[in-house]
C-alpha cells in the first residue's frame, strides 16, 4: 500500500493498480475505520475499487501527522470486519428489457437463461458510486460474464438499465449514452435527489443480490414505488444474510 500526496489537502491511500475484489473491500474496510475514527480535519473521503482518497482541511489539521494516522488505520485491518448493507433488488431480463442479453450470451457462449443464472446467483459487491449520480460500480461479476464493452455505444440507454462491461456490472439511474451490454432492468430508482440525508440508495462497501422477476411483477414495482407504497428500506436484507 502506497501514501499519495494529492495536492496540499488530500492523501490517497493506494492499495494496488488492478482490478480486484478483495482490494475493493479493504478500501470499504479502511472507509469505515476512517469514518469511526472522527479524525481531526477530515472533511470527505472518495472511495475507487483500489484506493481512498481522503480531503481534510490543512489549516486544521497537520498533513503528515494525518498521513501517519491514516496508515496506523490502514495497518489495523481485519478482513473478518464486515462493512455495508446487504440488498436484495428486482431485476427483470426479459427481451424487451434486456436488449443485448442474447447477444451477450452468444458472445460468452452460454445460455440467456445461464447468464441470468450467473448473475442473479452471485452476490456483487458496490466497489464506488461514479460516472452519474448513484451509479453503482459493481464487482465480483464471475469471469464467464467478463467481456469488453459494445464497440458501438448507444446514445441513450433507459434509466434503470442494469449493464454489464469490462468485468463489472452497473445500473443506469438516468437516461444517458453508454456502451455497456444492457441484460436487465431495475423498476427503482436507485437515487433520490430530495431524500435529506442520502440521495444515493448505495455506497462503497454494500453488497447486492439479483431478485428475478417477470415483466408484471416488475411493473407493479414501478407503479407502487411512483405511489409511495414502497421504501428503499423494504428492499434491504437482514444482517447476516
Amino acid at each position: 500500500m502506497k501514501l499519495l500526496p494529492l495536492g496540499d489537502a488530500a492523501w490517497t491511500l493506494e492499495f494496488g493498480r488492478h482490478l480486484d475484489p478483495a482490494l475493493a473491500e479493504r478500501v470499504a474496510r479502511l472507509a469505515a475505520r476512517v469514518r469511526a475514527a472522527r479524525l481531526s480535519g477530515v472533511v470527505d473521503l472518495v472511495p475507487t475499487l483500489r484506493s481512498l482518497t481522503v480531503h481534510f482541511e490543512p489549516e486544521a489539521v497537520e498533513a503528515e501527522a494525518l498521513g501517519a494516522q491514516l496508515l496506523a488505520l490502514a495497518a489495523d485491518d481485519d478482513a473478518a470486519d464486515a462493512t455495508g448493507r446487504c440488498w436484495r433488488l428486482p431485476i427483470c431480463t426479459e427481451p424487451a428489457l434486456a436488449p443485448d442479453l442474447a447477444e451477450l450470451a452468444a458472445r460468452v457462449g452460454l445460455a440467456p437463461q445461464a447468464v441470468r443464472a450467473l448473475l442473479c446467483g452471485t452476490t456483487l459487491r458496490v466497489g464506488l458510486i461514479g460516472f452519474m449520480p448513484g451509479f453503482p460500480y459493481l464487482i465480483g461479476l464471475p469471469q464467464a460474464l467478463h467481456l469488453p464493452r459494445r464497440a458501438t455505444p448507444r446514445t441513450r440507454v433507459p434509466a434503470g438499465s442494469v449493464a454489464l462491461a469490462a468485468g463489472l456490472c452497473g445500473v443506469y439511474p438516468w437516461d444517458s449514452p453508454g456502451g455497456w451490454w444492457l441484460v436487465g432492468h431495475l423498476p427503482l430508482p436507485l437515487f433520490e435527489a430530495d431524500h435529506p440525508q442520502a440521495p444515493a440508495w448505495l455506497a462503497a462497501g454494500d453488497r447486492l443480490r439479483w431478485q428475478p422477476v417477470d415483466a408484471a411483477t416488475h411493473a407493479a414495482l414501478a407503479a407502487d414505488w411512483a405511489a409511495g407504497r414502497l421504501r428503499r428500506e423494504d428492499f434491504l436484507m437482514p444482517e447476516g444474510a
